[in-house]
């Protein structure tokens, strides 16, 4: 049976965190560990299983998720994720699990978790959570999903706030919101910066700083939106790669 670390003000800057295992002074590694510090008092967990790679559950009481959604007395899953090569060894269903049985502990109505309509990067498999028992309880376009497992019969299921999908009155161009919950969006975002402005796109990028922040985005997907001329392009962090292919595509 696999270890599972859970991550505390005391052990967080001697443990990896899994989605960037660099060393303490990467900027990636700097951000994420700043962002979950700040959670770990609002009831954030980071559990981990003690191998070197991406193996992993974040999950928070809903009332202090960075996301735009009411799920009042539910546990909201940041991320799950189990990388490749831990794959077939039941640690998703290990760490799934150690989330439900601690919420359950504290009460919580159930757990809810942002996926999509098929299988994408950076979201929640819809079909893995379906065998686990969750059900649709929401939907955003363009392929969003909101995802539920209600503990018990005739609990208030959690739907996305209206502020999700209100895209009137976005500037034209380029338009990405983003958070520090992901170390990824440290590393990417200046250099997407850099490249919009070589190629004089019109791009304006909108930290999200705060939880309230957060619960105004007009995606249910706060890590990393990119929109152009309101309409989402992607909610996956781009590599330059893919940034070139998109502003290409814009005549850019």
């Amino acid at each position: 049976m696999m270890e599972l670390i859970k991550l505390t003000h005391e052990n967080i800057e001697k443990e990896h965190i899994c989605c960037a295992i660099s060393s303490n002074k990467d900027i990636q590694v700097i951000s994420k560990k700043k962002w979950l510090k700040d959670r770990l008092d609002e009831g954030l967990v980071f559990l981990k299983g003690n191998v070197r790679g991406k193996c992993f559950i974040e999950y928070i009481p809903a009332e202090y998720a960075w996301a735009p959604i009411k799920a009042d007395g539910y546990m909201y899953i940041d991320c799950l994720w189990v990388s490749g090569q831990f794959k077939g060894h039941g640690y998703s269903n290990l760490l799934l699990d150690a989330c439900i049985e601690d919420s359950k502990a504290k009460g919580k109505n159930g757990l809810v978790i942002l996926s999509s309509k098929k299988k994408m990067g950076f979201l929640s498999d819809p079909k893995y959570m379906r065998y686990k028992g969750f059900q649709t309880v929401d939907t955003a376009e363009p392929y969003f999903e909101l995802l539920a497992l209600p503990f018990e019969e005739g609990a208030v299921l959690p739907r996305f706030r209206d502020t999700v999908g209100g895209h009137e009155g976005m500037p034209e161009g380029f338009v990405l919101y983003y958070t520090n919950q992901c170390p990824f969006t440290a590393k990417y975002v200046p250099i997407l910066e850099e490249m919009a402005k070589a190629r004089n796109a019109v791009f304006q990028s909108i930290h999200i700083q705060t939880r309230e922040g957060a619960r105004e985005c007009p995606s249910p997907f706060t890590t990393f939106s990119l929109f152009y001329d309101g309409q989402l392009v992607t909610h996956e962090i781009l590599s330059e790669k893919k940034f070139d292919k998109i502003l290409a595509s814009k005549g850019l």
